[in-house]
């Protein structure tokens, strides 16, 4: 068992997991997705703004950094560019 949290793993315990994919399958915002979900883009976004990332490589470069250390987070793996921006794309923002 992990002994330890990193700070971003405290500030997404924050948010609740339950609350997030009620609102998830409320809006239906996963609808067809397969294999990257709603909470994985979420962190990658709250990564992004807690970093001040400014691109698509230095939020998956950053994710990937710490790679043994992202599945406490709920992430499996760090995204790819082109999954990030697909889902940022066609996922409503709501």
């Amino acid at each position: 068992m992990n002994k330890f949290s990193s700070i971003f793993g405290q500030i997404l315990q924050l948010f609740s997991k339950r609350e997030f994919y009620e609102a998830v399958h409320e809006t239906g915002s996963e609808k067809g997705a397969k294999g990257f979900t709603c909470w994985q883009q979420f962190v990658g976004m709250l990564f992004c703004q807690l970093g001040q990332a400014h691109s698509l490589r230095e939020i998956c470069g950053g994710l990937a950094s710490g790679m043994g250390k992202l599945k406490h987070l709920g992430v499996t793996a760090a995204p790819n560019r082109s999954t990030l921006s697909y889902a940022n794309e066609h996922r409503p923002s709501v």
